[in-house]
């Protein structure tokens, strides 16, 4: 795993980026100790349509009655 100081990487982040893409995680350091990392984003791919479909459970029976509180606006 390659080591970048601040500086450099303020100075040439583009280029890193290009780099992580195809070397892997870069390990960025503030007076020679680690303070984060740069890596690339693990692609999940397209999300598919109802994907969430099981994370919602129950939905009241009054979900879409009007609200008591906006009874003098309608």
């Amino acid at each position: 795993m390659r080591t970048v100081g601040l500086f450099e990487a303020k100075t040439h982040l583009a280029n890193l980026v290009d780099q992580v893409k195809e070397e892997g995680t870069i390990v960025l350091t503030r007076r020679g100790k680690p303070v984060a990392e740069l890596r690339p984003v693990e692609s999940k791919g397209p999300r598919k349509f109802g994907a969430a479909r099981d994370l919602i459970n129950d939905v009241a029976p009054d979900f879409n009655a009007p609200l008591d509180d906006f009874k003098d606006y309608q």
